[in-house]
């Protein structure tokens, strides 16, 4: 009840090892002795998207959670060698999400901080709540690989995820400021306007601009013949907060909710915060420790530790790289230019050379 006493790491390893005792119950952690069922998936390199929704958003919850086998297909429609498993399902993983989160598929909108959220407009996407489905199942079964992914999203959104946002002491109000810097603005010379609110011409109503067309939104019934008053202001400013920040994308949280419970159940995130949430996601802000990198790597092809290319390769990262450029090459042979979590020890797949 009181998470906020136990430090951050120690959460982390108390996810970590929920998801390593529930693959102990579902039979899924693949050894020597034993090597659990699969779901191989094909995948054209021009459909990545597509192919991956077809063949994921009606897997059960176990399946998901399971061993998840990729095979691609070139553009020239000819099967890919995978090297390994686990690195063409994180590649195939990492290519899906970069695509759902690009602003021409219009699902995903982004703060003036760069921070991703629901477009209010996806609505005019075709099937756009099962794509939200399918997007919350991705980034969940990222979470439940430890699978780091680059996606910085909104705190507000993984508050409304998290199911934070109905306690009593949230306010809609508070995050609007870092979503809507220009209307968190107006709001406030509104609560602190001296005159006669009522002069400003303001009902209980929003227009929303829809490719040229105005859409009229009514915050509460009848709110178009409602003016704003000194007296109902306060409550004008909060409900406009909880329309544009809440009522406007709740359709779409609660897909991706569904999709991403599917494969981790919430309760064993309520020990987090929104923003803690997302550095489960994305891994964390530290700098990249080149030591634990090293000591954490896999070497094939006659390469080992002392060989001198490799020596070179460690000497170059240490010496001449700055910590921009180690971001770079971090997010070149991993994806993510931030470690995870726990170190490199718990990076999957291991960094092979």
């Amino acid at each position: 009840k009181l998470p906020h006493v136990i430090p951050h790491k120690e959460r982390v390893l108390m996810f970590r090892n929920e998801v390593h005792q529930d693959k102990i119950s579902l039979g899924i952690i693949e050894n020597e002795s034993v090597s659990p069922q699969s779901t191989l998936i094909t995948v054209h390199r021009s459909r990545l998207v597509e192919d991956g929704y077809r063949q994921l958003s009606n897997l059960s919850s176990q399946s998901m959670k399971g061993l998840i086998r990729v095979k691609f297909v070139n553009l020239q429609g000819l099967d890919e060698a995978g090297i390994d498993q686990d690195g063409v399902f994180k590649e195939f993983l990492e290519e899906t999400i970069k695509k759902v989160f690009d602003p021409g598929l219009n699902l995903f909108t982004s703060t003036s901080e760069e921070r991703l959220y629901p477009s209010p407009l996806s609505h005019m996407t075709d099937n756009y709540l099962d794509l939200f489905e399918f997007v919350g199942r991705m980034i969940g079964k990222a979470v439940y690989e430890g699978i780091v992914v680059d996606i910085p999203f909104a705190a507000f959104f993984l508050t409304q995820v998290l199911g934070h946002d109905h306690t009593n002491l949230y306010s809609y109000l508070d995050e609007m400021a870092s979503a809507d810097p220009e209307l968190y603005k107006n709001l406030t010379y509104i609560k602190h306007y001296e005159g006669d609110v009522e002069d400003l011409g303001l009902t209980f109503s929003f227009d929303q601009d829809v490719m040229g067309r105005i859409i009229s939104h009514e915050l509460i019934p009848g709110g178009r013949s409602i003016n704003v008053t000194n007296e109902n202001r306060i409550m004008y400013i909060h409900m406009m907060a909880h329309f544009k920040m809440h009522k406007q994308i709740q359709n779409q949280v609660a897909a991706f909710r569904r999709g991403f419970r599917a494969v981790v159940p919430l309760d064993w995130l309520n020990i987090f915060s929104g923003p803690q949430v997302q550095r489960l996601i994305a891994g964390d802000n530290t700098p990249i420790d080149l030591k634990d990198l090293r000591r954490n790597t896999s070497y094939y092809g006659g390469f080992h530790d002392s060989h001198k290319v490799i020596v070179w390769l460690w000497d170059i990262l240490e010496k001449d790289f700055n910590d921009k450029e180690k971001g770079a090459f971090l997010k070149f042979v991993t994806s993510c230019s931030k470690p995870p979590l726990l170190g490199f020890y718990n990076l999957e797949p291991p960094f092979s050379i």
